[in-house]
């Protein structure tokens, strides 16, 4: 099951002060943070537009990494995250999105603002277009104030914020 939740590294900037935000996944991706809660929210605006530049650009999408110890995991937004995996089902089935029209019994123009990464689609309409391609959604939540930092001090991953 992929959770969408990219590792990421948080780097003191000594120069300009707040952290510099990279990801171990996706290379291209640096943003900065003018401190901790900035940096989150400034990588996961740029994670969701990477992602969306590859959705656009029908560009390869890596799951994410385990985390390692001292990495942050930032959350794909979760209309983004859904996108993403209907776009991923359909790249894994090479299914195309007139064939998926025909399976939903829709028009391309529906499967077209589904697959559009800045139109916001019907939470309903998307879990359809999943399950026809053979996934199913499912949803979690955690408290809003929750930043994931990893510790592998033991064997297992532990999680605190």
């Amino acid at each position: 099951m992929n959770t969408f939740a990219y590792p990421a590294t948080l780097t003191p900037d000594t120069q300009n002060g707040g952290f510099e935000v990279t990801f171990v996944d996706l290379l291209e991706v640096i943003t900065h943070g003018k401190d901790l809660a900035d940096a989150i929210h400034q990588a996961t605006k740029c994670l969701e537009e990477t992602i969306a530049a590859r959705i656009s650009d029908n560009e390869f999408i890596p799951p994410p990494s385990p985390a390692n110890e001292g990495h942050c995991l930032v959350h794909l937004p979760a209309q983004m995250a859904v996108k993403t995996a209907l776009y991923n089902a359909m790249r894994n089935a090479s299914i195309s999105k007139t064939e998926l029209a025909k399976r939903l019994n829709c028009d391309e123009q529906e499967i077209n603002c589904l697959m559009d990464p800045h139109h916001v689609s019907e939470l309903s309409r998307m879990e359809a277009a999943l399950l026809t391609l053979g996934q199913q959604l499912v949803i979690g939540s955690m408290p809003k104030e929750t930043t994931l930092w990893v510790s592998m001090r033991s064997t297992h991953p532990t999680f605190f914020s």
